[in-house]
């Protein structure tokens, strides 16, 4: 699924200059390519709490200020029903759930970010456990 999802950011932006796709292991550090204006992500989530912490820390260091970072994140439910409740909304089962989530609740990682230095942090979208997580760079 991820080279699937890696051809796609390719193709999508292969004619345009402006836009280089990079493939990384986020269990390791980010590697040394610039400052950034932007950042976003859609894969968090399969890392372990210590290791999501320190790539928002490693985030902050390579935005340019005033940039933008922007998570869409799958989240932890309060409960194991909500967490059901959200499997099935998706057409999935309990024993369809993929094991390499490392889910965390909205609010320690909101937490995380404004301690970090993030401004303007917020959660600006969230439906059940899918969760827009938004955090700007002060100039």
């Amino acid at each position: 699924m991820l080279e699937k999802r890696r051809c796609v950011i390719k193709r999508t932006f292969a004619n345009d200059a402006t836009v280089k796709a990079i493939a990384h292991n986020l269990n390791q550090p980010l590697p040394d390519n610039g400052k950034f204006d932007a950042v976003v992500s859609s894969a968090i989530h399969h890392l372990t709490g210590d290791r999501k912490h320190s790539l928002y820390t490693e985030i902050f260091q390579i935005l340019e200020p005033g940039g933008i970072f922007c998570n869409l994140e799958h989240v932890s439910s309060s409960t194991p029903a909500l967490h059901e409740y959200f499997l099935k909304a998706i057409g999935r089962t309990l024993e369809q759930d993929d094991p390499s989530n490392k889910l965390l609740d909205v609010e320690t990682q909101l937490h995380w970010l404004r301690e970090i230095g993030f401004t303007d942090v917020d959660c600006y979208w969230k439906w059940l456990e899918l969760a827009l997580i938004i955090g700007l760079k002060p100039n």
